[in-house]
């Protein structure tokens, strides 16, 4: 008979292939006991520990959903830069640049625990808001923890639109930095030489393992921050 770990690493695999996508609700505890042929104790531990680390929610008679973007409690979240620009009565626009599968640099390995010649997919796409360069978007993708996007081409779809609405993510990481752009940087942003961007470097997280790294490089002039907190009642 399986042990409950076990089932919690199929079910794992299950999210992570993208079998299950964010917001997907959980086939019920009778059934997966059923299937795995254990008792609902043992699927029930199994997916007490999936909550635990923030990969499903469960509700009381709603059942048991893969998380959707963000925790509940998040202090940041990840946003839909196609969102973003629209919901400011923007007019929004993606451009794929390229879509290589390489070994990434130092830095990068660093942020998302690489070692050795591990290649992963590099995809470099920019973002318009009414005809301008609003965001270059220079992301790494461990395919290892995604397999399912060799298979995505990103021409019609950005990798940051794919990624939230099939893969879930149980933590991630922000920096926040003024800088001067690279020479490639401000040829794509339109930029006159001297003036500076604003980057979000952002690493992403699924069950301890890296799912992305990516680099966000924006206008200075025209980029804004907005967080939520929320603190409950009261100011």
């Amino acid at each position: 008979m399986r042990s409950y770990k076990d089932i919690q690493n199929i079910l794992l695999e299950r999210i992570k292939g993208g079998d299950w996508p964010p917001g997907t609700l959980l086939p019920a505890e009778a059934d997966l006991a059923h299937e795995f042929g254990c008792t609902r104790v043992t699927v029930n531990r199994a997916m007490r520990a999936l909550a635990e680390s923030g990969l499903v929610e469960r509700k009381r008679k709603a059942g048991t959903r893969v998380v959707q973007r963000q925790s509940r409690n998040a202090m940041f979240e990840i946003p839909l830069v196609r969102d973003e620009i629209e919901q400011r009565g923007g007019t929004y626009k993606y451009l794929l640049v390229s879509r290589t599968l390489e070994k990434p640099p130092q830095k990068v390995r660093a942020e998302m625990g690489l070692t050795g010649k591990h290649r992963v997919l590099h995809v470099v796409s920019l973002h318009f808001a009414d005809g301008a360069p609003h965001q270059i978007e220079d992301r790494w993708i461990d395919l290892n923890v995604v397999p399912q996007a060799r298979n995505e081409t990103f021409e019609s779809v950005s990798p940051n639109e794919w990624l939230l609405r099939q893969v879930p993510y149980t933590s991630a990481e922000h920096v926040f930095r003024a800088a001067l752009p690279s020479k490639g940087e401000g040829d794509l942003l339109n930029l006159t030489e001297g003036k500076p961007v604003f980057v979000i470097e952002r690493t992403t997280w699924l069950a301890g393992e890296a799912v992305t790294h990516v680099r966000l490089v924006h206008p200075a002039d025209s980029f804004r921050l907005v967080t939520r907190d929320r603190f409950g009642d009261g100011v």
